[in-house]
């Protein structure tokens, strides 16, 4: 089967549904975009957060372009699945320089990006997709731009007027030229069923503790459910119970669903190419 950037443009573009909503395993790095990729993903996400965990930066634009780029070259080329990248802001002070970025993320494979406003006026992440969308259409590539409203996880505004906020925000940027719209921090059903009924592309949330199932979502119009950093933090958390047992305790324990090193190895032997051509 031939695998190629056009194909999977078009597989994950198809994949945003609210009849069964695009579920979204964030992955940081190979081994972690190999096991859900294993588990069944139909595609992979990766997590701007974990990436920077992984790689020793706290989250927040620590990541420099490169290595932002090297991991999502390194995932592209891991899996046999669309893969789609946070990008934080477009890492780049202006849209001039978002713009390298999403070239950058074309050539290293990836079909999609995200692009956050954070506390920036909305007008400059408008310009930011803008000059993205135009780089994708100059590279004859169909990316997928989900633009990150972050009104409701980052508390910005008054609580009062926040819905509407979000809503012309969202409507800007999908002016500005974004597919999707991202808005995490909310689970609240009669929010979340308010937001999909005005928004015009695909809604984006983030699934959590107390947060509804991916199916419930669904009925309530959201296409996509990421899990964020989410799975990158049980990890950690793993590793840290490990140590605390360790240096505490002395005790040394595995838990129950714990990977043998035969299963991972494995996972990781078999290159992608090689899954492909079956």
């Amino acid at each position: 089967m031939t695998h190629t950037h056009a194909a999977d443009a078009r597989l994950f573009r198809s994949l945003h549904t609210p009849s069964a909503p695009l579920a979204l395993a964030n992955a940081w790095d190979v081994a972690s975009a190999r096991l859900v990729e294993a588990a069944g993903a139909p595609a992979i996400a990766t997590t701007s957060a974990g990436v920077s965990w992984a790689l020793g930066s706290p989250d927040g634009g620590a990541l420099t372009r490169e290595q932002a780029l090297d991991v999502i070259a390194r995932t592209v080329a891991a899996v046999t699945v669309p893969v789609t990248a946070d990008i934080e802001d477009g890492y780049g002070a202006d849209a001039a320089a978002v713009a390298e970025t999403v070239a950058g993320v074309i050539e290293a494979g990836a079909v999609g990006v995200n692009i956050e406003d954070g506390t920036r006026p909305p007008a400059e992440l408008a310009a930011r997709l803008t000059a993205a969308r135009r780089t994708a259409e100059q590279a004859g590539a169909d990316l997928f731009l989900n633009a990150r409203v972050d009104t409701y996880l980052l508390g910005l505004g008054d609580p009062e007027t926040r819905l509407a906020e979000t809503l012309s925000r969202a409507r800007r940027y999908v002016e500005a030229g974004a597919d999707g719209v991202f808005v995490p921090g909310v689970t609240d059903p009669v929010t979340l069923k308010a937001l999909a009924e005005d928004i015009a592309v695909p809604l984006n949330v983030m699934a959590g503790p107390g947060a509804p199932s991916v199916a419930e979502l669904g009925t309530l119009g959201v296409a996509r459910v990421s899990l964020g950093p989410g799975v990158a933090l049980a990890a950690y958390a793993a590793a840290r119970r490990a140590a605390r047992e360790l240096f505490g305790t002395g005790a040394v324990t595995s838990p129950a669903d714990a990977l043998s090193f035969g299963e991972l190895d494995g996972l990781l032997a078999q290159s992608a190419s090689d899954r492909r051509d079956r």
